[in-house]
């Protein structure tokens, strides 16, 4: 049986390492988020450059890129596309996105996501 100092040592840890195992959790959580916008960068590039490849009009693997992205992304997202008229050329598009990761600590830090993709032009 435990006695009652034992217990009050137990809760005074407790308090003590519960802000340290939030603050991981929470940084955990912000590595996911970015991992996952990251990888929907990566998605729409290559959708971009698949529409930059396949069609003369730079403005379409804009709107391609921008449509995969989805509403939640496109609004911030800056999209680049090098595309050459001459077939076999590399077709090149790049997407920037501002991330504001740990906005409600610390006033937040801001990355700048990047995705690039480069395909073939094919006609």
């Amino acid at each position: 049986m435990t006695s009652r100092a034992e217990g009050g040592s137990a809760v005074v840890e407790f308090v003590l390492v519960l802000p340290v195992v939030v603050l991981v959790v929470l940084a955990l959580v912000e590595v996911t988020v970015v991992a996952r916008t990251q990888l929907e960068l990566m998605h729409a590039s290559r959708v971009g450059a698949r529409e930059a490849a396949a069609v003369a009009d730079p403005s379409r693997a804009i709107e391609a890129t921008l449509e995969a992205l989805g509403p939640d992304l496109s609004a911030g997202a800056r999209v680049n596309v090098k595309r050459p008229s001459v077939v076999g050329a590399r077709a090149e598009v790049t997407v920037t996105f501002p991330y504001q990761a740990f906005s409600p600590l610390l006033g937040g830090i801001r990355l700048e996501l990047r995705a690039r993709s480069v395909m073939r032009v094919e006609r």
